[in-house]
């Protein structure tokens, strides 16, 4: 079920439905979220869960809905990091397990099995 009423577009791009309650304005799936499961636990954000037939940002069918983690949320998504995260393989098909991968600092992971043939290849550091 999607909000028809009033929306707004936030700086990431996404339209999700809003409306104002008591003098403040309320995003519509958080508060169907509230109206079946009680207030977002401290912390967590309202997820529009796409495995659960979820549709997009104006859905507010509580069923698509879960709190999770802003990481967790990021993580599920479309954006670059999502995507990534998702992959199970580097692009050359090794995987991306323990014993092959290396995670940096910042979380993006390198192929170690690549990284041993590209130094094979140009042992000078190329």
């Amino acid at each position: 079920m999607l909000w028809t009423g009033g929306a707004s577009v936030t700086r990431g791009g996404g339209e999700y439905g809003r409306f104002w309650l008591k003098g403040r304005a309320v995003y519509a799936h958080r508060a169907s979220y509230a109206l079946t499961y009680g207030e977002v636990p401290e912390g967590l954000t309202v997820d529009h869960v796409r495995d659960r037939g979820c549709t997009g940002t104006l859905c507010v069918n509580p069923l698509h809905l879960e709190a999770v983690t802003n990481k967790e949320n990021i993580l599920r998504g479309d954006s670059w990091s999502g995507v990534n995260a998702r992959k199970t393989h580097c692009p050359q098909g090794h995987p991306y397990d323990e014993e092959n991968t290396r995670t940096r600092p910042r979380g993006s992971r390198d192929c170690r099995a690549c990284d041993r043939a590209r130094k094979r290849a140009h042992p000078d550091g190329r």
